[in-house]
């Protein structure tokens, strides 16, 4: 069994900026490096710092996010968790082998307003201090971990105050991704780099790009299981389904799944959503709110997919396909949390390192066992 990192935090003490080396902060930062060698346990730890609340959480969260940087193969400088006069309160520095600087800057959510000026401040002042040579070679970064679709006054502030050269925006999630990205395909620390610094100031569409392309030959050799597995309906029976919902601006994946599973007991694909041509009335599907939230509903499928416009459907010109539902079913209040522990009991994790990179489970729609749809709803009696 993994140990959870409420338990890390428990064993380490209150995490602050007390100087020496066997602080909280100093022993969090060696468990990492000692313990923490692959992508999936970062993004576990990282979850359970977005489900869980107090300042103990959120400086775990902005240490969480500078050991990203090292996967990513910067060389990190860790922050501090609070200003101070005299010291810069940048939360970290990141500097690449190619000379490029990367000021983070980490934001549990975007529910406060955001002032640029701070960000932009930290990298005048390491200029200044000669640690940055000039705004060519720099870069300030907002890492959010609750992204919230309705707010977008931090990027419209990046925008109308010409910002879009010296600052970006990313969420923890994707950050995680492109770690992910490395590990597991040929993309070396360049490529990452390319891709947080292209214009505009969110990158999330790009990195959704990537694990998309990355994703889809995953899927393709999921398509026929072995026979082998347990749990897989024979020929005729009902197939079993989990598929991702992401937030977007207008609706966040759990008003979504409240709207069209709960309300109108409806769900939509799109044209390459995979399984949509073998989707089938009698098949059983769970949905995943992505951000590390978990299995919020499941229903049974009622009708095949039909292409028709659907007036709840968000985007239906991308989501045309439109399928019914019954017997639905929602715990947005108790979602079911895929963390390593769940992971090991599932038979899509058989014969899998259960820290490495696991979040192509949840980047598609794909099949699952009987087995596994009934522990990812609740159903494991």
């Amino acid at each position: 069994m993994s140990i959870g990192l409420n338990q890390i935090l428990a064993l380490v003490g209150k995490i602050d900026d007390s100087p020496g080396e066997d602080t909280p902060r100093e022993r969090f930062r060696r468990y990492l490096r000692k313990n923490v060698l692959e992508a999936g346990q970062l993004r576990d730890y990282v979850e359970e710092c977005l489900r869980s609340t107090g300042d103990n959480y959120s400086r775990a969260l902005q240490d969480l996010v500078n050991y990203i940087g090292h996967f990513l193969e910067f060389e990190v400088t860790f922050g501090r968790y609070q200003g101070v006069p005299g010291e810069i309160g940048f939360d970290g520095h990141w500097e690449s082998p190619t000379g490029f600087h990367i000021v983070v800057e980490v934001k549990t959510s975007e529910a406060f307003a955001i002032k640029t000026a701070t960000l932009v401040g930290y990298v005048d002042s390491l200029i200044s201090q000669h640690k940055i040579p000039n705004w060519n070679k720099a870069l300030g970064l907002y890492v959010l971990g609750r992204p919230d679709p309705e707010i977008r006054q931090l990027e419209n502030a990046i925008v109308a105050e010409g910002r879009s050269d010296q600052l970006r925006i990313i969420s923890v999630d994707s950050l995680l991704s492109l770690a992910e990205l490395m590990s597991e395909y040929d993309i070396d620390h360049e490529e990452v780099l390319a891709v947080i610094r292209p214009s505009g100031p969110r990158v999330d569409p790009v990195v959704d790009l990537m694990t998309a392309l990355v994703a889809e030959p995953r899927v393709t050799e999921e398509k026929a299981p072995p026979p082998k597995k347990k749990g897989l309906p024979p020929e005729g029976e009902a197939t079993y389904w989990l598929t991702p919902v992401k937030s977007v601006p207008e609706q966040t994946a759990e008003e979504c799944v409240s709207t069209l599973v709960g309300e109108e007991r409806i769900y939509a694909f799109g044209e390459r959503t995979p399984g949509r041509k073998h989707l089938k009335p009698g098949d059983w599907m769970c949905f995943y709110a992505t951000g590390g939230k978990g299995v919020i509903a499941h229903a049974q499928v009622a009708s095949y997919p039909e292409k028709s416009s659907h007036p709840a459907v968000r985007r239906s010109e991308r989501y045309p396909w439109v399928f019914h539902l019954k017997d639905t079913r929602l715990y947005l209040d108790e979602p079911t949390v895929i963390d390593a522990d769940l992971r090991a009991q599932l038979d899509a994790f058989q014969d899998k390192d259960l820290n490495k990179h696991w979040a192509w489970f949840v980047q598609a729609t794909r099949k699952i066992t009987q087995h596994d749809f009934r522990i990812l709803t609740h159903q494991q009696a």
